[in-house]
């Protein structure tokens, strides 16, 4: 799966729930709340105030780091 800023927070943590992690040490710690599951990466990002490229490139390391 490719994951951009497009991509879904359901859709990130359905494929992999270490995307969590990354997510709730970036400011994002609403990440089990339901109402964040259709929410795109830069939304999510948007809404607390973070840099979604940055989120994104950390996420996508991770994943090439498995």
């Amino acid at each position: 799966m490719e994951i951009t800023k497009a991509t879904t927070m359901g859709e990130m943590l359905n494929y992999d729930r270490g995307i969590a992690e990354i997510l709730m040490r970036s400011g994002m710690h609403c990440v089990g709340c339901p109402a964040s599951i259709g929410e795109s990466l830069e939304e999510a990002c948007m809404v607390h105030g973070i840099d979604s490229d940055a989120v994104l490139a950390q996420i996508k390391e991770y994943l090439a780091n498995k």
